[in-house]
């Protein structure tokens, strides 16, 4: 590898939205991000009640049950 050409390597610390932090490498010291794994919708399980919610209420409303 040639000298004087690569970035910096650095221990990244990774700050959610939500609150969350967690320690990577990166090219850059410090990162911040708005969803992460704690808080994303398909990492927490929400994404098919979200999902299921939506198909129930679209079948009540075409069906007048509500």
């Amino acid at each position: 590898m040639k000298e004087g050409i690569h970035p910096k390597y650095y221990q990244c610390k990774v700050t959610c939205n939500c609150g969350n932090t967690f320690i990577t490498g990166s090219t850059v010291p410090e990162i911040h991000v708005e969803v992460c794994s704690k808080c994303h919708p398909f990492y927490t399980g929400q994404q098919r009640s979200n999902a299921a919610k939506g198909r129930i209420e679209k079948f009540n409303k075409k069906y007048g049950l509500q």
